[in-house]
């Protein structure tokens, strides 16, 4: 079955750098962040790890976890992590502690559809694909809020995935939606389900530029 937004996220047991996990136990009431590499000591990865453990307060403010999967194995994962923290460092201090997952049968990569079958270059030694670039945000219910894919050659941004993450939490909070280029502290836009009346009432200061497009401030903390 294909995983789509709103899909509960597929459970699963693993071997990781932090040791066993059942995927749906280890989320537990936190958020997550599941995010495939195409496999280890490979030059954009090592920059987006680095990236990843340096944002490392930003996710722990928000209530989020996150963890990495590629097609390789523990020792392989353990030894990368070096490279990344030495490398990292030399922007600012890099210090990787969220598991990768090791994935070198491509179950899970299978199960959550992150598995490049098209391109015959994306490949390992063996033949095998490579995971592609794939992010998933899921909430504490274990729903996907949030699935993007990215090219081998282009690096992600974690400030856009913390944005987003801002988003939802902030849309779970208050009937509320986010305008394009939003930003926290930014105005923000009310639910097209709630009556001028309640808008009135709910948001204090409430804009009405067209009667589907209503603005509001809304404090955040």
């Amino acid at each position: 079955m294909s995983l789509r937004l709103g899909s509960v996220a597929p459970d699963f047991e693993a071997e990781t750098t932090a040791g066993h996990i059942n995927f749906h136990d280890w989320i537990g009431d936190s958020w997550a962040i599941l995010f495939s590499h195409l496999g280890d000591f490979t030059p954009v990865c090592t920059t987006e790890l680095g990236a990843v453990a340096r944002s490392a307060p930003e996710f722990a403010r928000r209530g989020v976890k996150v963890i990495g999967i590629s097609a390789n194995s523990l020792e392989d994962h353990r030894s990368w992590v070096q490279d990344i923290n030495d490398y990292g460092s030399q922007v600012e201090h890099t210090d990787v502690q969220f598991p990768i997952i090791a994935d070198e049968d491509r179950k899970i990569s299978k199960l959550y559809d992150m598995l490049d079958e098209q391109d015959a270059t994306n490949r390992d030694e063996n033949g095998l694909p490579y995971t592609i670039r794939t992010v998933f945000v899921i909430d504490p219910k274990k729903v996907i809020r949030l699935m993007i894919a990215y090219p081998a050659s282009t690096g992600r941004n974690f400030d856009e995935i913390i944005r987003v993450i801002d988003a939802l939490q902030l849309k779970d909070k208050h009937l509320i939606y986010t305008p394009s280029d939003w930003k926290k502290g930014d105005d923000v836009i009310v639910d097209p389900s709630v009556t001028d009346d309640e808008a009135n009432s709910l948001f204090p200061g409430v804009k009405i530029h067209k009667p589907y497009l209503r603005t509001t401030p809304l404090k955040v903390e």
